[in-house]
C-alpha cells in the first residue's frame, strides 16, 4: 500500500496563489462597486481628507475639522469648470483618462534638464484624492491607473468635473468649491467670478504653498494665464460647435 507524502513547500505555495487570487478578486468587486455606487451619491469622504487627519495625528498635533461641503453640478459657477480645464487637463473632453501627450511633454522636457513636471489628467487626480494616498511607489501607481479606468468606464465627463471640484484640496484641512467659496469670498460657489475662479484654480497645484486670500505676484501671473486660456478654450468650443 503506499502513501502519498504530502509536500509542504508545494501545500503552502497553493494556498498563498489561492489567497492571492480571492484578495485580487475581492479588489477589483469592490473597488468597481465603489466607483459605480459614488457615480450616483455625493462623496462623504475622501481617502486624502482622511490622510490629513492621519498626518496631525503622526505630526502630535491637535485635531483640526476638515471643512467639507459637497454641492451639486448645478450650484457651482460655470467658471469653476473652465478654470480648472483650463489649469490642469486641456484635453480632459478629448482622452480618456489618460493624456500620454502630456506625458511624453514632460518626460522630453525632464531630459533636457528641465524640472519633472506632472502630467496627470483631471480624472487621474479624482482616482488619487478620492481612493489614495499620496504615497508613491509603483504599486500605487498601477492601482491609480486602475481607479482612473474605471472611472472614466463608468462615470461621464460632467460627473468627473462634478467630483473633482467638491473634493480638491484648496487649503490646510479645506476641500471643495463651496467651501473654499465661502471661506475666500464670503459666497456660494454658484456665485464665483471668472476672476475668482481662476484664482482658486492657480492654487490647486499646491494649495499649502499658495492661498487665496494671499496672493502673491507669482499667483497672480498665473491666475492671468488661466484666464486667457479658458476665454481660448471658449473660443475653440465656439468654433467647435459652429
Amino acid at each position: 500500500m503506499r502513501y502519498s507524502k504530502r509536500n509542504p513547500k508545494r501545500s503552502f505555495v497553493n494556498k498563498l496563489k489561492r489567497l492571492t487570487l480571492y484578495l485580487a478578486l475581492f479588489f477589483i468587486t469592490s473597488s468597481s462597486l465603489s466607483v459605480v455606487l459614488l457615480r450616483h451619491i455625493p462623496v462623504p469622504v475622501s481617502v486624502f481628507m482622511l490622510y490629513r487627519h492621519a498626518e496631525y495625528f503622526q505630526q502630535h498635533r491637535s485635531f483640526k475639522t476638515i471643512d467639507y461641503r459637497w454641492v451639486k453640478r448645478e450650484q457651482i459657477s460655470r467658471y469653476a469648470f473652465s478654470a480648472v480645464i483650463a489649469s490642469e487637463d486641456q484635453r480632459f473632453f478629448s482622452h480618456h483618462g489618460f493624456d500620454f501627450n502630456e506625458m511624453q511633454n514632460a518626460i522630453d522636457q525632464y531630459l533636457k534638464g528641465g524640472k519633472l513636471r506632472g502630467a496627470s489628467t483631471i480624472s487621474q487626480q479624482v482616482a488619487k484624492n478620492l481612493f489614495l494616498t499620496p504615497s508613491k511607489s509603483f504599486w500605487r501607481k498601477g492601482i491609480e491607473f486602475w481607479f482612473t479606468g474605471l472611472i472614466e468606464m463608468l462615470w461621464h465627463k460632467d460627473r468627473i468635473l462634478e467630483v473633482y471640484l467638491n473634493i480638491a484640496e484648496f487649503g490646510d484641512h479645506l476641500f471643495g468649491i463651496e467651501s473654499a467659496s465661502q471661506r475666500y469670498f464670503g459666497i456660494p460657489a454658484s456665485q464665483l467670478s471668472a476672476s475668482q475662479t481662476a484664482l482658486l484654480a492657480a492654487t490647486l497645484p499646491n494649495p499649502h504653498l499658495y492661498s487665496a486670500d494671499k496672493p502673491t505676484s507669482y499667483l497672480l501671473k498665473r491666475k492671468a494665464w488661466i484666464m486667457k486660456q479658458m476665454k481660448n478654450l471658449n473660443y475653440r468650443h465656439r468654433q467647435h460647435s459652429s
